[in-house]
């Protein structure tokens, strides 16, 4: 299983399910599109996506939070890159990305129940990240099942 999720080459033969690589698309372009949201809006999306009340904070105290949002942001971005480059040159290291997109999920559900914040209402980018939760532990079986790894193991 682990020489799965780290080949012992890395190429642009993918071995899982195909349709992980139809996940994977949509994956990397919406790690993008939410780092470019951080970054580009004015708020950083805390208010206007996540409800954050930046209203109700003092001048520097919001400045901190749109910051911290933004610098969040260039994160996303970069790991949407990586996503790509993935995608575009090194597809045996897909199932270590889906890897990555679920811990990543995991671990920003555990800090969120030990620091929640505090909220003016639903957040909006609560959906989004179960569903990209969803999608990366579909994405993560997907691609580390297949013939490809059946071939693989035949043919030693």
């Amino acid at each position: 299983m682990l020489s799965r999720i780290f080949p012992g080459r890395v190429d642009n033969r993918f071995r899982g399910r195909t349709l992980a690589l139809w996940l994977f698309v949509p994956l990397a372009l919406l790690k993008l599109a939410l780092g470019l949201v951080h970054i580009l809006r004015a708020d950083g999306g805390a208010q206007s996506v996540s409800t954050i009340p930046l209203d109700t904070y003092p001048a520097g105290a919001s400045q901190n939070v749109i910051a911290l949002m933004a610098r969040m942001g260039a994160e996303q971005v970069l790991l949407g890159l990586l996503f790509l480059v993935v995608l575009l040159r090194y597809r045996a290291l897909v199932p270590l990305m889906f890897l990555l997109a679920v811990a990543h999920y995991a671990l920003s559900q555990v800090v969120a129940t030990m620091k929640p914040l505090a909220l003016a209402g639903v957040s909006g980018a609560a959906t989004m990240h179960m569903v990209i939760g969803v999608v990366s532990i579909a994405g993560l079986l997907l691609s580390l099942s297949g013939r490809g790894y059946r071939r693989t193991l035949s043919s030693l």
